[in-house]
């Protein structure tokens, strides 16, 4: 990571509302074994990195959250459009992981509901 700096998006610290979302980051990113020892890498369909920092707290299975940051060079200004197309991405991978009654369609409408930008790409 030297030369380059994290870049908050994301934050979501109740993934166990929906077990099958934790489960889901558990299998992706071998949670059982790896714990809180480094964050989880995606690479999105821009080409950007962006870390998946798992939360943990007392009492609650691991993760009991997740934030997203995007890896960015430590200079450089963040691409605000291909982030937000790029997060889009990551929770449309996350919803696929999950699978079960979670599908992307289902998403992707709700996305074009609410006239998020990056759903209707």
């Amino acid at each position: 990571m030297a030369g380059h700096r994290l870049a908050f998006l994301l934050a979501e610290d109740r993934v166990g509302h929906y077990p099958e979302f934790r489960a889901a980051l558990v299998r992706a990113f071998d949670l059982d074994r790896v714990g809180l020892a480094a964050p989880g890498y995606l690479r999105a369909p821009s080409g950007q990195v962006h870390a998946l920092v798992f939360l943990g707290r007392s009492g609650e299975p691991f993760p009991s959250g997740v934030e997203i940051q995007a890896v960015v060079p430590a200079l450089e200004p963040l691409d605000e459009e291909a982030t937000d197309r790029d997060l889009w991405a990551i929770l449309r991978w996350l919803v696929a992981e999950t699978g079960g009654p979670w599908r992307v369609e289902e998403l992707d409408a709700t996305g074009r509901l609410y006239r998020i930008p990056a759903a209707r790409d």
